[in-house]
């Protein structure tokens, strides 16, 4: 029987080969956005499952309250990790970390740059990194580094990185302890190499003379995996207040009230975001969105598949009679019809499966991820098949239904009636299809236009021709050396260090006093650059008033504000107003206008610019405006090789860094529009094969009316405003639900565009059109066919 129900699906698919590639075609389509979509939620919802403590791993987090504002943060004191390593002995490990950054990596004639961390010892084993040669306690020593396997090949091409010695930003020697596996693009842990966390205290003098000791200082990062016994609710009401019992000041004490709790690892990634101290959720809110898109667009789909069965009943009728009559009751026939659908089903399933096999290296350098499919994992087939099958029986299970419901007396003897009721489902789920795919439509719309509003904000300073290369010890011995040679080599117009690049702040301070403040307002946190001299000249800053810090003056105990400062201050005159930061005197001497260096979709902080020759991190560097970048640059590659001889010349134009801050929403963006696309094509799909079903049933209908004199236009008109009017329909349902769920994504943003009329109009009226072009052709050549042969046989 099975085998006999094959056949009849062949045979009916290759007699109406129009509509067989329409269902196959739509199907393949619904299925493949499902599959990628499957496979970057499988890729996210498995992000740090790779670690073995995968569910006793925590970072240790921090609330605190400035300005009034509850807010989290994962910045914590120096000291805090040694005391919970000394007193907590419900932690098995803890291990301190700093943010990451570049360092330089010389062996022998090898120079190479790149991205690492120092880490506390205990990192290895909570992580679970897997060695693959070496010390399996390969952080103990205070001068070793561990390498990935990548960067070992790449220092080490032909020899073993065991026991070599390793140059680190020209400044100390750190012997290869051990190689591990490079972690995949979806853990939380990223690095190149890994250095010990306590080497920082031996080769930076300010880690032990400031941070050491220092709990008001956040800057620091820690890990900790808990012991068997101990639970998160445990740890948390017993680590609540280890910060806040080191602290002296008791009106900082009551005003920030610093608590201290832990995140586990499984929600690193999804669950990141905390307002008002409470974990609001994050990243998941995305997984959940593609995942009910995937599925809108596989239902999408499976509705062409009802609709083009159910339109062409009367094509199968008979048939159903003739089985009917001979002794096929109706579950046979819905096993049937089952099975043909889940046939279609399979076929449309090995297409999908060449689609997403030729998109899927596109998809993973949009997204930055490697996934791949899975082909050698039983798993992987199991879901595949279950998927196909369910696929299948959602598409088929209407038609099969309806087919077998026919009255066999009736269809033999050719007095089936389809009317208006039976075509109602039809018309019900074209106007849900439709529906879904404007929603989409105008998503992808407004989050275009939101992107297009932050990239046309005003930045504040001239971000062009601008680069920044990052500081290290020689920089620092030679830096007016290296400015010197830069300004004369024609190439750079003027040059200045700083402790963030033009495109980031990348310090937050409070501790400000201004005239008529409350002790509460110490609590402020001001964004922070420290800077020298040339710094608004180089960064294309014009001043609003004042100037900037100049070697005729001695400005270390000055400060540069930026508007937003001076608002929140409430200074009417700011140029020579006294500050006091820290219970340290300080003079206003310039304001400038507020300068977007952080996301573009947020209000500007206030900010501070103070004077600070050894807190630097950047040199930045605003290349000639008459010369070309590439000239530019090779005159500027020589002078830092020669100062700066153990790094490769990197550098960063800032105008590329702060596109990159739109990568997340063009992210979103992207992959909205691809599956609206699909979306459309998929309805188009549908509806060019129900305008086709519509033009041949109603062919005589059509003859008559020509031979009575109708024109063209008036045919065309008869069998295209039917579809133009469901459409419509559609339009006016979408529009409601996609300014809601639209008006709910932007308020994630505070600077956000307001959702107006015309972007619904526009995609109304390009709906409208898609209909028309698609209807167009079979109701033009429909109308234009010649009335005989229709009419022959009256």
């Amino acid at each position: 029987m099975f085998k006999n129900n094959l056949k009849i699906a062949w045979r009916n698919l290759l007699k109406s080969k129009t509509y067989s590639f329409i269902n196959i075609a739509g199907l393949a389509a619904g299925m493949a956005v499902a599959m990628i979509i499957g496979l970057w939620i499988s890729d996210e919802l498995s992000a740090n499952r790779l670690f073995k403590n995968y569910d006793s791993i925590y970072q240790v987090m921090m609330h605190q309250t400035f300005d009034g504002k509850r807010g989290t943060q994962t910045a914590l004191p120096y000291p805090l990790g040694e005391e919970l390593k000394a007193k907590y002995p419900d932690m098995k490990y803890v291990a301190m970390c700093d943010w990451g950054q570049n360092h330089s990596l010389v062996y022998g004639d090898k120079k190479i740059s790149k991205y690492g961390h120092y880490i506390g010892e205990d990192a290895v084993n909570m992580f679970s990194l897997n060695i693959l040669s070496g010390d399996k306690n390969p952080l103990h020593d205070p001068r070793s580094i561990v390498l990935t396997e990548e960067t070992a090949k790449a220092l080490f091409p032909n020899g073993n990185p065991l026991n070599k010695i390793v140059r680190l930003d020209n400044t100390v020697d750190l012997k290869v302890t051990a190689v591990v596996s490079k972690l995949p693009k979806n853990a939380s842990l990223s690095f190149d190499y890994l250095i010990p966390f306590q080497l920082q205290e031996m080769i930076y003098t300010w880690v032990k003379q400031y941070h050491k000791t220092n709990w008001g200082n956040n800057s620091w990062q820690i890990y900790v995996q808990l012991n068997d016994h101990a639970t998160e609710k445990s740890v948390d009401a017993k680590i609540k207040n280890v910060v806040i019992s080191h602290f002296t000041d008791v009106n900082t004490l009551k005003s920030v009230k610093p608590e201290v709790f832990i995140h586990p690892m499984s929600k690193w990634r999804l669950y990141g975001d905390f307002e008002n101290a409470v974990n609001t959720g994050g990243f998941i809110k995305y997984v959940k969105m593609f995942g009910i898109l995937g599925l809108v667009v596989l239902l999408i789909a499976c509705i062409n598949f009802m609709n083009l069965s159910t339109a062409r009943s009367e094509k199968r009728a008979k048939e159903v009679g003739v089985r009917k009559a001979v002794g096929s009751d109706r579950g046979q026939l819905i096993r049937q019809f089952l099975s043909e659908s889940l046939f279609i089903s399979f076929l449309a399933f090995l297409f999908a499966l060449g689609i997403v096999a030729l998109t899927l290296p596109y998809f993973n350098r949009l997204t930055e991820k490697e996934m791949s499919l899975q082909l050698g994992s039983p798993l992987y087939w199991i879901i595949m098949i279950a998927f196909t099958l369910l696929t299948g029986l959602l598409a088929g299970s209407y038609p099969a239904f309806y087919l077998s419901s026919f009255n066999p007396v009736n269809t033999l003897k050719g007095n089936l009636n389809i009317g208006r009721s039976d075509a109602l489902p039809r018309k019900i789920l074209l106007v849900l299809q439709f529906a879904s795919s404007v929603i989409l439509m105008i998503g992808t719309t407004i989050i275009y236009q939101e992107i297009q509003f932050g990239k046309n904000r005003p930045i504040g300073f001239d971000n062009r021709g601008l680069i920044s290369v990052d500081w290290s010890d020689d920089i620092s011995k030679n830096y007016e050396a290296l400015r010197a040679d830069l300004l004369s080599s024609g190439a750079v117009v003027s040059v200045c260090q700083s402790n963030s690049p033009p495109s980031d702040i990348y310090s937050n301070n409070n501790g400000w006093e201004w005239k008529n403040s409350q002790p509460v307002e110490k609590t402020v946190i001001f964004s922070t650059i420290a800077t020298a001299y040339d710094y608004t000249k180089t960064i294309g800053i014009k001043l609003i008033a004042g100037r900037d810090f100049s070697r005729d003056y001695a400005d270390s105990n000055s400060v540069i504000l930026n508007q937003a400062a001076v608002k929140r201050m409430g200074i009417k005159n700011p140029v020579g107003e006294p500050l006091r930061w820290n219970d340290k005197p300080m003079t206003v001497i310039g304001v400038i206008p507020d300068i977007q260096m952080e996301s573009p979709f947020r209000p500007i902080s206030p900010l501070t610019i103070i004077f600070n020759k050894e807190w630097v991190g950047f040199v930045n560097v605003r290349m000639n405006p008459k010369m070309s970048a590439s000239d530019a640059l090779k005159r500027i590659q020589p002078i830092f090789d020669k100062y700066n001889p153990a790094f490769p010349f990197i550098y960063r134009f800032a105008d590329i860094e702060y596109a990159k801050k739109f990568n997340y929403e063009e992210l979103v963006g992207s992959l909205a529009a691809i599956i609206a696309v699909i979306a459309i094509f998929i309805s188009c799909l549908g509806l060019f094969g129900l305008a086709s079903f519509t033009a041949e049933q109603r062919v005589k209908e059509i003859g008559v009316r020509k031979v009575l004199g109708a024109s063209v236009i008036s045919l065309w008109q008869l069998l295209s405003k039917d579809f133009v009017k469901l459409v419509l329909i559609s339009c006016f349902i979408a529009v409601p639900v996609a300014y809601y769920f639209m008006d709910e994504w932007l308020k994630d943003y505070k600077y956000k565009i307001n959702i107006g009329a015309g972007v619904f109009i526009m995609v109304i009226a390009l709906s409208i059109i898609i209909t028309l072009i698609t209807v167009s052709f079979q109701a033009i050549r429909a109308a234009t066919a010649n009335p005989t042969r229709s009419l022959r046989s009256e």
